[in-house]
């Protein structure tokens, strides 16, 4: 009778396990598809929008020139991500996760509706683009803080075996962003002749998000904290001690935060050249319309989120690092061929060479989420995490588009791009390679192990 009751006890425990860590889920996804798709509609408006109405005066270098500096002002975000990233990760780390995830939602809510609101550099010159770079910055700011909170939220709560798949959500949840983004700017083009759409209608686009971050603020403030950060509060309660920040983490982790950092290098250029660079080629180089070139990354990306969960359910299956082997062996492959397959100019052949790449790419990063939160301990893990996300950002994804294009318009060729994207496919490889397998690893443990360590 008591192994019955044993029995059912545990089947009911199971339940409220996977019963709580949907709802983390929920809620770490809903402010990321929220704080993602404002960051990702700022990217497709660079090439669609801000390269006409906020540099529209570049010289001799024509059209490219309008587009590589309204790419500028997207890597200000990036810029500004590592410094979010560290001041919400030492205060994450010390006041908990959720609270500092409300704040960077709310930021960056305000941030992207108050671009919607800017006048075009007709109207008020160059203090239209200064405005732009300035709010650029605190949504990079804020954006900053929110990969590492919503990645440790969900990481912290999932079970060890199965932690590679419950973190792959809020990674995919950047994917629900863009295909949000994309579907709000291709019903507005969609209505509105080019002329209307590029004079106001692309601002209702930033001027929605605020509907959205209402909506991810109230699923996210009913979540709780989890019980590996809350032993570690305890802790350092008892022992009189404060969370560690970046100091420590690069004191103590040094190679773990160098080599969590170039792991994401490749995959991340490689990413923000097919969602961001390749609008302007497309749209330059092949003449596709707006609305072709929103619906190719609307697909594209629907794509990437389910793949996505499906090579973080394989990362807890075979590990990460062969994971991600796998990823870059295929972005290996993918790269020489994908400016062959959009050269073709048939709609399905170009959709079928962005997927293939973001499948790919999408094993390389599904399982990182869990990669970053195994590796640090509990005191500095948002810090740390955030560390190695948001720098890699700056060294990949922020200069990506801006290199492409850059090298395009130079050699008119996209044989350079090609190269450039091998070169830090290489140097990801090596870093993880230099990385322990951490699948399945316990974060109590990894905890105990710092005690023992760093005490």
């Amino acid at each position: 009778m008591e192994m019955v009751n044993n029995t059912v006890s545990d089947a009911n425990n199971t339940v409220a396990d996977k019963s709580s860590i949907k709802k983390v889920v929920g809620a770490a996804m809903a402010g990321t598809i929220a704080e993602w798709y404002e960051f990702f509609i700022y990217g497709i408006a660079s090439t669609l929008v801000f390269s006409k109405l906020f540099f529209p005066t570049m010289g001799d270098g024509g059209v490219l020139m309008g587009i590589i500096a309204a790419f500028a002002t997207y890597a200000v975000g990036f810029l500004a991500r590592p410094l979010g990233g560290l001041v919400f990760g030492h205060y994450g780390d010390k006041y908990g996760r959720k609270r500092l995830l409300q704040i960077s939602l709310i930021m960056v809510g305000f941030a992207t509706f108050a671009m919607g609101c800017i006048p075009s550099y007709a109207s008020i010159g160059y203090a239209a683009p200064v405005c732009l770079i300035l709010l650029r910055f605190i949504q990079g700011f804020a954006v900053g803080g929110e990969w590492g909170g919503a990645m440790l939220l969900v990481g912290e709560h999932s079970p060890e075996h199965q932690r590679g798949f419950w973190t792959s959500f809020p990674q995919a949840a950047a994917c629900a962003g863009n295909v949000l983004a994309s579907l709000v700017l291709l019903g507005l083009s969609a209505l509105l002749v080019a002329e209307d759409f590029l004079a106001w209608g692309w601002r209702i686009a930033f001027w929605l998000s605020a509907i959205i971050v209402f909506i991810g603020y109230y699923i996210r403030k009913n979540v709780e904290e989890s019980d590996v950060f809350k032993e570690q509060i305890k802790r350092q309660e008892d022992e009189q001690k404060s969370s560690a920040g970046i100091k420590e983490v690069l004191k103590h982790y040094p190679k773990q935060a160098i080599c969590g950092m170039l792991m994401r290098v490749g995959e991340n250029s490689a990413y923000y050249i097919i969602v961001v660079f390749s609008i302007a080629y497309l749209s330059i180089q092949l003449k596709f319309t707006y609305p072709t070139i929103l619906t190719l990354l609307l697909c594209a990306n629907a794509f990437q989120f389910f793949s996505m969960i499906s090579c973080g359910y394989l990362s807890d299956k075979i590990g990460r690092k062969k994971t991600m082997y796998i990823g870059y062996a295929g972005l290996i492959a993918w790269i020489p061929f994908y400016f062959y397959g959009l050269n073709t100019g048939e709609f399905f052949i170009v959709l079928l060479s962005m997927c293939t790449g973001l499948l790919f790419q999408g094993m390389c990063y599904a399982g990182q989420g869990a990669v970053l939160a195994e590796i640090f301990p509990t005191r500095m893990r948002y810090s740390g995490s955030s560390f190695c996300y948001q720098i890699s950002s700056i060294l990949a994804g922020s200069i990506a588009p801006m290199i492409a294009t850059l090298l395009w318009k130079t050699y008119d060729s996209t044989m350079p791009i090609t190269f450039y994207i091998l070169f830090v496919i290489a140097i990801s490889v090596i870093a993880i390679i230099m990385l322990k397998e951490t699948g399945g690893r316990s974060l109590h443990d990894v905890d105990r192990e710092d005690i023992k360590n760093f005490s």
